[in-house]
């Protein structure tokens, strides 16, 4: 059976401070012990499994989830690698600051050690392929925009971004002006959104839908193609883990399937 191992102070040198991982890894991975697997990074880690030492409320459920996905055959087994927040989200997630909400932008940081300390101890300890195709970063709202930062700043390591109900309007578009043409590799991004993410958050208005609509045209413009790149509206679905849940068993197989023509 598929196996989930947290570890705890894992000690993140670019942000000088302590994180806690939690690292699930499919059932073939201790059947098959010559394959290697590929792997998705995800934030927010307390909310991404169900287990007993994960967020008390709803979680994405990835573990369950892609225990079926793989049973059903709609995917190969992935590794996920989840990591846990720390106390200033809005800092840590996002690479600038927003006086909006008087948040400094320190997601440069946590771009370093996920590429250059998280993923190289990754590959060490694990069965994995390590080439950008195998390997994703998913996130949701302020780690969807993150998740965007780091598949253009990063192509080279990560080929696949999921950006799930992602904050695009964060620091006045700032994402606009990073992916300002093309990655220049393989690629497949995932996008969505829930039909009800248009709220108030105290006296800002957010519209996710608008926002993540033109960002998706605005990639489109760039010249990514529909075998690249996906726009979801959910009917119905708020921002909230509930709602990612119900999403992410359409998500996986389209974002995780196979690379074609490498």
């Amino acid at each position: 059976m598929s196996d989930i191992r947290i570890l705890h102070d894992f000690y993140s040198y670019p942000e000088g401070t302590k994180r806690t991982l939690r690292i699930y890894t499919p059932a073939l991975y201790s059947l098959e012990p010559e394959r290697r697997f590929p792997v998705l990074y995800m934030m927010d880690g307390q909310n991404v499994f169900s287990h007993p030492e994960s967020a008390i409320y709803h979680t994405w459920c990835a573990n369950t989830t892609m225990d079926q996905l793989i049973l059903e055959g709609r995917i190969r087994p992935w590794i996920i690698v989840a990591v846990d927040h720390l106390p200033n989200r809005f800092a840590e997630y996002v690479p600038w600051p927003d006086a909006a909400v008087g948040a400094d932008g320190r997601g440069w940081l946590f771009a370093d050690f996920l590429t250059n300390h998280l993923k190289p101890f990754v590959d060490q300890n694990y069965r994995t392929l390590r080439e950008p195709h195998w390997t994703g970063v998913m996130g949701s709202s302020l780690g969807g925009l993150m998740s965007l930062a780091l598949g253009k700043s990063n192509p080279h390591i990560f080929g696949r971004i999921g950006a799930v109900s992602p904050s695009i309007m964060w620091a006045d578009g700032e994402i606009f002006r990073l992916w300002n043409g093309p990655t220049g590799q393989w690629c497949k991004i995932y996008m969505d959104t829930g039909s009800l993410e248009r709220y108030w958050y105290y006296d800002i208005y957010l519209d996710y839908i608008e926002a993540t609509m033109k960002f998706y045209n605005h990639l489109k413009n760039l010249g990514l193609g529909d075998h690249e790149l996906r726009y979801v509206v959910a009917d119905n679905h708020f921002h909230n883990e509930e709602a990612w849940q119900a999403r992410l068993p359409d998500i996986l197989p389209w974002l995780l399937e196979d690379a074609k023509g490498i």
